[in-house]
């Protein structure tokens, strides 16, 4: 017998189905097929089966165009941060948003959470733990039939002609070639872990970035050292704090702690359709106000760390050098040396796709903010800023000198790097449909001009007729002959 939620679940992705039929949803495929060599070439791959990946990958599905795969290095199930490196307990979104849904209520979190639990348990819920979102987005991807292959790595990209050539290794090896390329990477965008350079050369057996896997159980009876003040700094600290760590100190640079999320206090939709519209002067300024006043971690990740004894906090206290002293650290801090088993450094990414191998062929040529966009009336250049690339109106990548790398224009950089010239609609819950759309609408768009000789050759040769001629009845006029006076 089936229980209450496998058949709340059951009715719901019936009523789901049932929309998109009324919708025609999925749009009946439109682009032509393409070949190169005698070999088919995809239309679209995404690079990410996490939350932005699979909205890009449906959006693209929905709107007709099907000749779409999706790669993911990490096994099914484990797509994205929320049951690796991301440590908190709840989500910080509200639990209300829509998310990826992309304008379909029975595709919402809301749907599938009260579908199997109930609108009470709905009303009874405060934040959506982070182990029960990712188990609706291997609903999503399961209900929508989404094509991802999981255990697969890009290990390179090149041009080949017009087309780009992607080379892939692990549960799949060898060379594909595609007409648009998507990377929807989350936040580690197009570069990695940002690393400071007081870290650099230190053995990594002594410290770790927050979004490694890290064995906390080792840290047990461990005195342990956690750089910065953010959400993630607070989770890490939590978890090795919940492991058993003999102390951690959280070490943060700033004489106070930041308290107010700005961004999300003027969260609107003017926000999300508008502020990639905006002069560039204006996008500079709201992100780099927002990195300036710096977001708060949760009050429910902070009272996390500060509810252990154990834990402190040491406000205004920057590191000035870390070396290895013995079997553990000796940092010299602006409040003097501390000595630690271990530290995590909760530091953040970067948008410096430089060191990456698999964008060696294109990095020389994307352009960046730092490569004229920004200009001397925004201000000094601040880090993780100036390195963004300077993107076009559907996330596409420009080029730094033109007419040197055009494939640069077909593919698409939709994570957290294109935050500057897109706003948040490429990495956060709360406006990843708005983002897929823009996404979708801009390659949609520029396939078919791609196609145009095609499209037009089909409407020329088009001839099912909707008139049989049997519909009226052929008649000689009567024709009037004028009459001399």
């Amino acid at each position: 017998m089936q229980t209450i939620q496998q058949t709340g679940l059951s009715s719901l992705e019936a009523q789901l189905a049932q929309d998109l039929e009324f919708l025609e949803l999925p749009a009946k495929p439109w682009v032509p097929e393409r070949k190169h060599d005698g070999k088919p070439v995809l239309d679209v791959v995404v690079i990410g089966g996490g939350m932005c990946g699979l909205a890009a990958t449906a959006k693209l599905i929905l709107s007709g165009i099907t000749n779409v795969v999706a790669y993911d290095a990490a096994p099914a199930g484990l797509e994205g941060p929320w049951v690796t490196f991301a440590r908190m307990q709840t989500l910080r979104s509200p639990k209300g948003l829509s998310g990826p849904s992309l304008g379909l209520p029975q595709l919402t979190f809301r749907a599938w959470f009260t579908a199997q639990w109930g609108t009470q348990a709905w009303h009874l819920l405060d934040k959506i733990p982070k182990g029960q979102w990712m188990d609706y987005l291997v609903w999503y991807r399961k209900v929508l039939g989404l094509p991802v292959r999981n255990g697969v790595r890009m290990t390179g990209v090149t041009p080949v002609d017009d087309l780009i050539a992607i080379d892939i290794d692990g549960a799949e090896t060898g060379r594909i070639l595609t007409r648009r390329l998507v990377l929807a990477t989350g936040r580690s965008g197009l570069g990695g872990f940002a690393v400071p350079d007081f870290l650099k050369g230190v053995d990594r057996a002594y410290w770790a970035h927050s979004a490694d896997d890290i064995d906390f159980t080792a840290l047990k009876g461990k005195r342990i050292a956690v750089i910065g003040a953010g959400a993630s700094s607070m989770d890490n600290a939590a978890t090795a704090l919940e492991a058993g760590a003999g102390a951690v100190d959280m070490l943060i640079r700033r004489k106070d702690m930041p308290r107010i999320n700005k961004m999300t206090g003027i969260g609107s939709q003017g926000v999300v359709h508008g502020m990639h519209e905006l002069p560039d002067a204006w996008k500079w300024k709201f992100v780099d106000y927002t990195a300036t006043t710096q977001t708060p971690p949760p009050r429910s990740s902070t009272l996390r760390v500060s509810r252990h004894a154990n834990a402190r906090f040491l406000l205004d206290c920057g590191i000035v050098t870390v070396r290895e002293d013995g079997d553990g650290l000796l940092i010299e801090t602006t409040q003097g040396p501390l000595r630690y088993d271990f530290l995590i450094a909760a530091t953040g990414f970067s948008n410096d796709f430089d060191g990456r191998p698999e964008f060696a062929a294109l990095a020389p040529h994307i352009r960046k903010w730092s490569d004229g966009r920004q200009t001397p009336d925004m201000g000094p250049p601040r880090r993780g800023m100036s390195e963004a690339p300077d993107l076009g109106p559907s996330f596409e990548f420009r080029e730094r000198v033109a007419g040197a790398c055009p494939i640069l224009a077909r593919i698409h950089c939709f994570n957290d790097a294109a935050m500057l010239s897109h706003g948040k609609v490429s990495g956060d819950i709360p406006a990843v449909s708005a983002g897929a759309d823009r996404l979708v609408r801009g390659i949609a768009a520029s396939l078919f001009a791609e196609d145009v000789d095609t499209h037009f050759a089909n409407l020329v040769a088009y001839d099912t007729p909707e008139l049989h001629g049997d519909e009226w009845t052929d008649s000689t006029p009567f024709l009037h002959k004028e009459t001399a006076a």
